[in-house]
């Protein structure tokens, strides 16, 4: 069972056992939707699986326009230049080039971790794959640049410090007779955006394949879970954001454009192509389709993305190679934020402010008081109490009120049991005469479970949590290795409904089975959940002891209002 259905049980049995109503979310996979007839980059052809599919490039209007001639094929590649490696390094990354093709080889984010054996910085490209290598098409020809041997400039990279300007690294290629591709990397010390342009002279209107990768690499502990949150995302003008889980890509598929972008996410990093930044307001600019193709490991895809005709030859885009940062990929437009989204998409629009307001005060506490995010989950827990105190003091006394009218509602659903217009009329004139409402107790009752489901996406899917250690937790972002949170979690709701039992003026077989059953059953599919949602929900369970004891003692002096007796025949 995974994750998110066990949190859907266990949310669904959390509420029967408070107000009696099974609330289930599952779900829901995106429907696919119709391709458009046009792409941005032409019409694609199928071809055979691992091969570049044809592109015939879209005819010309513009008689003025000279005739696409072949493109003039490199020279052989020289045994004599050796294949070689160049690096950019800044403060948040080091992105090492090679010669042959202008591809990044490696991409290591150095304020992260990797948590998996031999740490080290987070890496992002896979070990042997390559990212970011280009193809060039015109008509019915193609040119692979991954063997073509560019020379570099600067020849020993970058290196830039805080408080430098941006740095370019270039690649060209020169076959001498006018045929020439250049390529260009422009990078910032304070970002992990990088712009690049490929220009390509010699051919007329030549279609640019950039391949975003393979995937990214693995560094999480759990590796299980890591390859279900392997995907490649494209965000479509008209589709929308579709997330394809790369353990599902069993076949090769075309992906007509336009895109606003497309990408390959793990749990907590994402690399991205973007098109480039539009310097006419009101002007979008997009890339073309995208070719994907699987490959023999399990959770790899080659990925492959066309970008719009270049009639100049010159074609610009961006990338970016990084943290699943909110505000960051915010910042980027087009949505970028919802490449990892929190939750299922018809429950964003409800969920999303829960999150922003979460991750605002657990941000806010841990800068303002300086303590750990373990501490701060506490005073959370503590402080969400606090302030629905008012409102669980009104939903349980609104509880005792309903227990105490009971008599008179049997008595009404047996007399007018066979007039339910009748039974409708007199309940309501009980509920006016008694003041009270049927639904009362449930809805404050219902306010913590929002908050519960975001904090359980928080948990998964941000990445200040990440690697986040407390007392014997390694990981608030991951399980309990030693199960403590959930036993204590199971304890504590035993706790909690047994002091609403012993306060109940009559035996309730039903309560007495759900005392028992529902934290056990609840312990266990907590037991795969992070341990901050663990150590967060047992601090309210702790949290609510007081008022619960204080509630039980008022139900205790509570007496039913005896019937009248009219509902005998």
């Amino acid at each position: 069972m995974k994750t998110e259905l066990r949190l859907l049980v266990a949310v669904g049995l959390m509420i029967l056992v408070m107000v009696g109503t099974n609330l289930l979310f599952p779900p829901i996979e995106p429907e696919p939707g119709a391709v458009p007839a046009d792409s941005v980059a032409g019409e694609v052809t199928e071809a055979p699986s691992g091969r570049l599919p044809r592109v015939e490039a879209p005819e010309v209007q513009d008689e003025a326009l000279p005739e696409a001639e072949p493109v003039a094929e490199p020279e052989p590649v020289r045994q004599d230049v050796p294949r070689r490696e160049v690096s950019v390094e800044g403060p948040l990354y080091r992105f090492t080039f090679e010669n042959y093709g202008a591809a990044l080889v490696s991409a290591e984010l150095l304020g992260f971790t990797a948590l998996t054996e031999g740490n080290g910085p987070v890496e992002l490209v896979p070990g042997g794959t390559r990212a970011l290598d280009n193809r060039i098409v015109v008509g019915r020809d193609t040119l692979e640049l991954s063997q073509v041997p560019f020379t570099v400039e600067p020849e020993e990279g970058l290196v830039l410090g805080e408080g430098d300007g941006p740095g370019t690294l270039t690649f060209r290629y020169d076959n001498g007779s006018g045929f020439a591709v250049t390529v260009a990397y422009t990078f910032r010390p304070d970002a992990y955006l990088v712009d690049a342009e490929v220009d390509v002279q010699g051919v007329d209107r030549p279609i640019l394949f950039t391949t975003l990768g393979e995937g990214l690499a693995y560094n999480e502990a759990d590796s299980v879970q890591e390859a279900r949150a392997m995907a490649w995302v494209g965000n479509h003008l008209n589709e929308g954001i579709d997330a394809n889980p790369l353990e599902k890509v069993t076949e090769p598929s075309l992906e007509e454009g336009p895109f606003q972008w497309v990408a390959f996410k793990s749990r907590y990093f994402v690399s991205v192509l973007l098109p480039e930044e539009s310097s006419l307001e009101g002007q979008e600019t997009y890339l073309g389709g995208v070719l994907v193709d699987p490959l023999p490991a399990e959770t790899r895809a080659d990925v492959t993305v066309a970008h719009p005709t270049a009639v100049s030859g010159v074609t610009r885009y961006r990338i970016f190679l990084g943290p699943q940062e909110y505000a960051t990929l915010q910042s980027l437009s087009a949505d970028l934020e919802e490449v990892n989204p929190y939750g299922w998409r018809f429950f964003r629009p409800i969920i999303r402010p829960f999150v922003g307001a979460i991750l605002w005060v657990l941000s806010f506490l841990h800068n303002t008081l300086s303590i750990g995010y373990g501490w701060v989950l506490i005073l959370f827990g503590v402080l969400m109490r606090i302030l629905l105190w008012p409102l669980n003091q009104k939903a349980m006394r609104s509880q005792m009120k309903n227990m105490a009218v009971q008599p008179l509602v049997k008595e009404i659903q047996t007399k007018y049991k066979d007039n339910p217009e009748r039974l409708q009329k007199e309940m309501m004139k009980l509920y006016k005469e008694h003041g009270f409402n049927p639904l009362g107790g449930c809805l404050p009752m219902l306010l913590p479970w929002p908050i519960l489901i975001a904090l359980f996406f928080v948990f998964q899917n941000t990445i200040e949590f990440r690697g986040v250690a407390f007392l014997w937790l390694p990981d608030l972002s991951a399980k309990d290795p030693l199960y403590i949170l959930p036993v204590f979690l199971a304890l504590s709701m035993f706790l909690l409904q047994w002091i609403t039992l012993r306060s109940m003026p009559e035996s309730n077989p039903q309560m007495r089975f759900m005392m028992w059953f529902m934290p056990l059953f609840l312990g266990f599919l907590f037991l795969q959940f992070p341990s901050g949602l663990n150590l967060y929900y047992a601090v309210m369970n702790i949290a609510t002891i007081p008022q619960q004891i204080l509630i039980a003692r008022e139900r205790r002096k509570v007496q039913p209002i005896k019937a009248t007796g009219g509902g005998k025949k």
